[in-house]
């Protein structure tokens, strides 16, 4: 994987300055009121599974590490913030000599992940935690959204096939095409069209050909020849130009008896880019092992999604390999992921923690207090996630001790969880502003990934009505959201 530095040379940008102005009128605001020191704690989290899935894949928090790595006000920042004329000159010369002194805990990438749950946590003095909430929100929200999209599509195409990300040209923007392609291979696509990933990220960039190169020959024949003579290890055909059965392919098996089979190669593959591909790869089958091309992998594309796909399984499609666009790179059947930042605990100057709560009449977005713990519990023997719980600091969740778990939203359901054992999910990522995580490679991250979706229950994983996946709340835990909700709404009603 790439450095910082070494990434550098491609991308120089400070993002620093990418946040939400509001950021920087409370920070200047805790300057002012003598709170800079103020510690306190930040959940990041979200609401809602995209398509009303089973889980979420969290994605982005490389992203989120390099530009806590990077944090620094240039001198043109600050002649920015004098511009304005709102803040004070004491607080502009804080930004002169900014660091980051926060506590940083995580879920790793690639983990799947529910509502509820702090995917990233935050624990330092106010301004430094509060001020990088925008680069953690829209790193996370995004490829997050991206990944949980990917993988849907790759579960439904199945095993023994493959999809391939080909949305660069139709993302929104090129950090969306960039970055998108980034979550998408570790959430289980085979390759991307997208170079720059290739170079920054180290996910593997495929592309053949598009519709003009045959449209440049006289001939479909002659344009296939000299596609054939110039990549005879790697030639994979388009072959719905004109007439795909009546040219496309006869052309196609021509070429490779003409052309590659005389060198020893093979011909690698046929893509069908519009019209019934149901039919015409049930069609295009037959003919390629008719002409001894067994080997011959079908591609598909021409905007896919995870329903289209599973259509194209139910009806028999003979397709091997799924090329996916806009559908996913976009992930047009969702607008945002959701997630948000909220403070969640704050600490006295003797160093006792307050817990805080945001309360709201949309029960959803009432905030969970208290610094906490995330646990997974999983079944002993075959490894599949029983539940998540949230617990207060303090409490600990033994292997083996039976554990009794309820529904946070009716109490009154619950369970008593045996023969299990308990991980906690979330990870160190910055001690006091140093960071002390080993980030994976993309491989390592695109790894475990798949064996944790794996890990998952059928039930949670399919993409129709999936079984609902609880996060559950310790009672000592719920006992104080509980009493906290009930004080609030006594106060400010």
């Amino acid at each position: 994987m790439k450095t910082i530095k070494d990434r550098q040379q491609y991308d120089s940008r400070n993002l620093t300055m990418l946040f939400d102005f509001y950021e920087m009128t409370m920070a200047n605001g805790y300057f002012k009121q003598g709170m800079k020191d103020q510690i306190v704690v930040f959940d990041m989290f979200f609401r809602r599974i995209p398509d009303d899935g089973g889980f979420a894949i969290t994605a982005g928090l490389q992203q989120v590490v390099e530009y806590i790595q990077n944090l620094h006000f240039s001198e043109e920042d600050l002649a920015y913030f004098e511009s304005k004329g709102i803040f004070s000159p004491d607080f502009i010369d804080y930004l002169r000599h900014f660091e980051f002194h926060c506590d940083v805990w995580a879920i790793p990438e690639g983990t799947p992940v529910f509502p509820g749950e702090p995917l990233l946590r935050v624990r330092g003095p106010i301004i430094e935690a509060q001020f990088i909430e925008t680069m953690i929100l829209v790193s996370i929200n995004h490829q997050s959204l991206i990944a949980t999209k990917t993988n849907r599509i790759v579960r439904a195409a199945g095993p023994g096939k493959s999809v391939l990300e080909f949305g660069t040209r139709r993302a929104q923007g090129y950090d969306a095409a960039n970055y998108g392609a980034r979550a998408a291979y570790i959430a289980g696509v085979e390759a991307s069209a997208n170079n720059w990933s290739d170079i920054h990220f180290g996910v593997p960039a495929s592309g053949t050909m598009a519709h003009s190169w045959i449209q440049s020959f006289e001939t479909e024949y002659e344009a296939f020849k000299a596609y054939a003579e110039s990549y005879p290890d790697n030639c994979n055909l388009l072959v719905d130009t004109y007439n795909t059965l009546k040219s496309g392919i006869p052309n196609a098996i021509k070429v490779s008896r003409n052309i590659l089979e005389p060198l020893g190669k093979r011909l690698k593959g046929i893509r069908l880019d519009s019209g019934d591909i149901a039919y015409l790869s049930k069609k295009a089958r037959k003919m390629l092992d008719d002409a001894g091309l067994q080997d011959c992998r079908i591609f598909a594309s021409n905007s896919l999604d995870e329903f289209i796909i599973q259509s194209l399984n139910m009806q028999g499609a003979q397709v091997d390999v799924f090329g996916v666009g806009e559908k996913l790179i976009t992930a047009s059947s969702e607008a945002v992921f959701g997630g948000v930042y909220k403070l969640v605990a704050s600490y006295s100057k003797e160093g006792q923690l307050i817990p805080r709560i945001k309360v709201s009449d949309t029960f959803e977005k009432i905030t969970t207090p208290s610094f906490k713990e995330l646990w997974r519990l999983y079944e002993k023997g075959d490894n599949h996630p029983l539940a998540d719980v949230l617990t207060l600091p303090n409490e600990v969740i033994e292997d083996d001790v039976p554990y009794e778990i309820f529904d946070p939203l009716d109490p009154t359901k619950r369970k008593i969880v045996e023969n299990f054992y308990a991980r906690k999910l979330l990870i160190p990522i910055f001690e006091k502003g140093k960071l002390v995580y080993k980030l994976p490679t993309i491989e390592e991250i695109r790894n475990f990934c798949q064996n944790n979706v794996a890990e998952l229950w059928e039930e949670v994983r399919r993409l129709d009505n999936p079984h609902h996946y609880y996060v559950d709340l310790s009672q000592k835990l719920w006992d104080l959201k509980t009493d906290m909700i009930k004080a609030a709404r006594q106060t400010y009603s």
